[in-house]
């Protein structure tokens, strides 16, 4: 028998509804303590542990300690993907608050994906890199050009360092809320940590959603091309 058994035990854990939305808190791409994510998913802590024990002990999580208390991660890129693919074809949610239409609507518009930029503003970024022509797209992934080379040498982004990491270098990513590619793995990764440290972007609390800065909104319009 050429088939793998175990697929359907990943299957059955994410299937559960609130496994599921653990899993999706946990696409922002930072650790969360128990208590945190019992909260965000709207169940006991007890049963949030429960969930959480499964999760690790079937490598979709890892955990990490710190004196008393434990964190709970996503545990690679490909777990994070699976999730973003499984949204691409999930049913909308259904909207019931002004509260609820407010979060969606961040979701939606910038994101984390894991480790990257999402959303209406990560498709808008890879586009730019597109017609920059700092990337090319391939059927597999992207691709960084010569004149990409340079535009990420001067951006202060060492490709070279990049390139070593044990891990996808430039995938494409689907996005599940704009139904179309954007720019993931390690070089996405670089993107996101250099808005950061440039002030362009800041992560919002107890959401995965981020706030386009007005240092943002300027330096995407003059080095990217794009107005937010």
């Amino acid at each position: 028998m050429n088939a793998n058994p175990n697929v359907a035990v990943v299957a059955t854990l994410v299937s559960e509804t609130s496994r599921a939305a653990i899993l999706t808190v946990l696409l922002d791409g930072r650790f969360h303590p128990a208590s945190e994510l019992a909260y965000m998913a709207g169940i006991k802590p007890q049963t949030a542990s429960f969930h959480l024990a499964k999760l690790v002990d079937a490598k979709l999580l890892n955990v990490e300690k710190q004196g008393r208390h434990r964190y709970y991660g996503i545990r690679n890129q490909e777990v994070a993907q699976i999730m973003e693919t499984l949204l691409s074809i999930a049913p909308p949610i259904e909207i019931r608050s002004l509260k609820q239409a407010s979060e969606n609507s961040a979701i939606r518009f910038a994101r984390t994906c894991y480790d990257h930029p999402a959303g209406k503003f990560g498709v808008l970024l890879t586009d730019s890199l597109i017609n920059l022509g700092v990337i090319n797209e391939e059927k597999q992934g992207f691709i960084v050009t010569e004149i990409g080379e340079r535009f990420f040498t001067d951006f202060q982004i060492d490709l070279e360092k990049i390139k070593k990491k044990r891990r996808s270098f430039s995938h494409k990513c689907l996005d599940w809320s704009e139904r179309r590619y954007h720019l993931g793995g390690a070089l996405g990764n670089a993107l996101l940590e250099r808005f950061l440290e440039l002030n362009w972007i800041q992560r919002m609390p107890k959401t995965r959603a981020i706030k386009i800065t007005f240092e943002g909104k300027k330096g995407f319009k003059e080095i990217f091309s794009f107005d937010i």
